[in-house]
């Protein structure tokens, strides 16, 4: 407890598929997003598995199976599991994570959240659950990860609920909020992603971008995926696929004319890469959206009738 860490944690770039306001994930132990790092957005994170070392903010501790922590904006953590060299520990890892923009919109004025306005203010520190608490937090965490549509936020909102309704069940764990200063290497994160935000539906050159992040190519490239968790060509193919989403569900274009329209040169290739990011083809992508969007209006009488 209390033991400062001095090293600069990494800045983590988080993304979430269009379709969705906020990102769940599992991965293993190791993995390259098991590291000291931060980022912009608030996360819950559930040890499913192993015990060790737990750094949040300025404490040091240790953990066990079933640890759930939920920590604010730009808050640094990472749990280092004490298991064998070369030893791997599957799905270790269960998380949503979630921006300061869409947590303010789900809030909105409600006085019957101002329970969860708390909750959030105070993962600032860093929150650890105990009790019913985090036994049923890891159950609503793990049936948002199976969720689609509007049940996912219903069960989103349940899960903060949740945590915010018993305050004797967390405990805050840092003894300062953060302050971290804009780093270089941030800085040239957000120059490499904007330009590709910009002109992902054109040509984008590995070397272009490197030039403009000031760095030589090979470094540049590693660098990348040391900070997104993708290489430079999976990420601005994720940017495309994304964006082709967002298209489908929104408007009548011919899937062709997406495909084009967002940087792919042919169909095939686009076919293929958005079943790698979606696990759909584009044509069921849109039926899916536009399914879940006509159920929306259709649930709005009967709540009002039961009222």
């Amino acid at each position: 407890m209390g033991m400062v860490r001095t090293l600069v944690p990494h800045h983590e770039v988080i993304v979430c598929r269009p379709s969705e306001s906020f990102r769940w994930n599992v991965h293993d132990y190791p993995h390259h997003l098991a590291k000291w790092h931060h980022h912009p957005e608030y996360e819950l994170h559930l040890i499913q598995d192993s015990a060790g070392t737990m750094m949040v903010g300025d404490h040091v501790g240790p953990f066990q199976a079933g640890c759930l922590v939920l920590t604010g904006p730009d808050v640094p953590h990472n749990w280092v599991s004490d298991i064998p060299h070369g030893a791997v520990v599957p799905d270790r890892d269960m998380l949503v994570q979630f921006s300061s923009a869409f947590a303010a919109r789900i809030l909105g004025d409600f006085a019957e959240l101002e329970d969860v306005r708390s909750l959030l203010a105070e993962a600032a520190y860093g929150l650890v659950f105990s009790g019913e608490t985090a036994r049923r937090g890891a159950e609503l965490l793990a049936e948002i990860g199976q969720a689609r549509g509007p049940n996912r936020m219903v069960l989103f909102l349940d899960l903060l609920a949740t945590l915010a309704a018993n305050p004797a069940e967390r405990a805050t764990l840092s003894r300062r909020t953060p302050a971290l200063p804009s780093t270089q290497v941030e800085e040239r994160i957000e120059i490499a992603l904007a330009y590709i935000a910009k002109n992902y539906a054109g040509e984008i050159r590995l070397g272009t971008v490197a030039d403009l992040c000031g760095m030589e190519q090979s470094a540049f490239s590693r660098w990348f995926k040391k900070q997104t968790g993708h290489t430079f060509a999976r990420f601005i193919n994720r940017t495309r696929i994304y964006s082709a989403c967002t298209r489908l569900s929104q408007t009548d274009a011919p899937i062709t004319e997406i495909c084009f329209d967002v940087g792919f040169n042919n169909i095939a290739n686009f076919n293929r890469q958005f079943v790698k990011f979606c696990d759909q083809t584009p044509s069921a992508y849109r039926r899916s959206a536009r399914r879940i969007a006509s159920a929306i209006p259709a649930a709005a009488p009967a709540l009002k009738g039961a009222a």
